[in-house]
């Protein structure tokens, strides 16, 4: 029997407290994501496209090791992965809290790591996807585009999994295809312009050649697919109020918040995840930004 069909297992002990969901949760693109999963045991289900093929990916918890199971082309892959993905060369230890909230969430959440895919492509897609747009907008289109254009999820996923449209498949929607998807013109022309190049998007700098990705979707990517423990969303609609808020109990504009972080410096964004896991919320003085349908259009 090949991976695809009956599965490949491998059994880790990491060496220090993890929390599987808390470092893996900025992979989740809302409850509905067709890539993110949790399984009715428990267990957290992810699909990705490695180099070696799509596959997904089932994390558990069992006896103090981490059981990870994996189908698909892209199984042996995305299990040789799985320290990195999980943390295992984050290096948090040198980090200095500064900040009571950070440093009380710090140590209520002693699991808490910062993880890399090491898989560009997908972490860019929904990126791409998030810029200038609600967080609803996006996460509709994402679920769309994953279960029109991406393959089912090898082995036996959730019910509705589906892996990430690759390059090729984002090269080949047809312009009705982005509509009804919501998709409007700049972030479709982004998208194609990234499945082009997608094979050597391999660094920051590559990333920002291309038309349409600019600091706040590098940042993004790095944040997930490389664990930088510094690279700070600058330009995000709701993260500099937040920490803002939380670490001077006013708003900040991208300039103010970088100031604020400079002494978290070269561990600002870990930072910002102690901020964002603390359940901390800023204060709301207006309603909701009302999404926009552009199927309606």
């Amino acid at each position: 029997m090949t991976a695809a069909v009956e599965g490949l297992t491998r059994r880790w002990k990491p060496d220090y407290p993890l929390d599987i969901g808390a470092v893996v949760g900025p992979l989740r693109r809302g409850a509905g994501d067709p890539a993110f999963q949790s399984g009715p045991d428990g267990a957290l289900w992810l699909t990705a496209n490695a180099a070696s093929g799509a596959g997904s990916l089932r994390l558990a918890r069992r006896d103090g090791e981490v059981v990870a199971k994996a189908w698909g082309a892209g199984a042996e892959e995305l299990l040789e992965g799985v320290p990195r993905l999980l943390g295992a060369e984050d290096e948090p230890e040198g980090f200095r809290a500064h900040h009571p909230l950070i440093e009380e969430t710090r140590r209520r959440l002693p699991g808490l790591r910062l993880g890399a895919t090491d898989r560009v492509w997908d972490s860019l897609v929904p990126a791409i996807l998030e810029q200038k747009v609600t967080g609803y907008e996006a996460r509709r289109s994402w679920r769309d585009l994953c279960r029109r254009h991406g393959e089912p999820a090898p082995g036996p996923a959730p019910l509705g999994m589906r892996v990430p449209p690759t390059p090729r498949a984002i090269l080949g929607i047809r312009d009705w295809e982005w509509h009804k998807a919501g998709v409007d013109g700049q972030r479709r022309r982004t998208l194609l312009n990234a499945a082009a190049a997608a094979h050597a998007l391999t660094s920051k700098e590559k990333l920002r050649l291309i038309p349409g990705i600019g600091v706040w979707t590098t940042a993004e990517v790095a944040q997930r697919a490389w664990g930088d423990p510094d690279e700070v969303s600058v330009g995000d609609f709701h993260i500099p109020s937040v920490v803002g808020w939380a670490l001077v109990g006013r708003p900040l504009d991208d300039d103010g918040m970088l100031e604020v972080l400079e002494p978290y410096r070269p561990q600002r964004q870990r930072a910002v995840r102690y901020i964002e896991a603390s359940g901390f919320r800023k204060p709301r003085f207006a309603p909701r930004y009302a999404a926009r349908d552009y199927r309606a259009i």
